[in-house]
């Protein structure tokens, strides 16, 4: 069973940014593909980046050049490297697992097998 953790969100004011972490706990072999989906107020969540264990990434378009995602040395925490945020981006930031190995592109959350509680990033204007 895989447990995951998202720390680093918070308040920031647009142009700044944060860096959301992810723990993760369990089998490596659970969570070969992983992913940050944010869900913001009366919309559906969606997929913000993803990257499997070839460490290859997948990006929305309203994010590409602006965030990164990239996982630890140990491979059990996955980062979201935010700059430039924008009041579009304040959502909840949710760190998601999946079992199997997918290549990009991919953002249907339907893939994800784990997910954690999530965590609140709030942009001002």
């Amino acid at each position: 069973q895989v447990q995951l953790v998202e720390s680093g969100g918070g308040l920031v004011q647009a142009g700044g940014s944060l860096r959301l972490s992810c723990a993760a706990s369990g089998s490596f072999f659970d969570m070969r593909t992983m992913g940050w989906y944010r869900q913001a107020p009366g919309k559906q969540r969606e997929l913000v980046a993803g990257i499997n264990s070839g460490s290859s990434t997948n990006y929305a378009d309203s994010v590409k050049g602006r965030f990164t995602i990239s996982r630890g040395n140990a491979k059990n925490t996955v980062y979201l490297q935010m700059n430039s945020l924008k009041p579009e981006d304040t959502a909840v930031y949710y760190c998601a697992a999946a079992r199997g190995w997918y290549r990009p592109p991919w953002s249907d959350e339907r893939i994800m097998d784990y997910w954690g509680k999530g965590t609140l990033v709030t942009v001002s204007s």
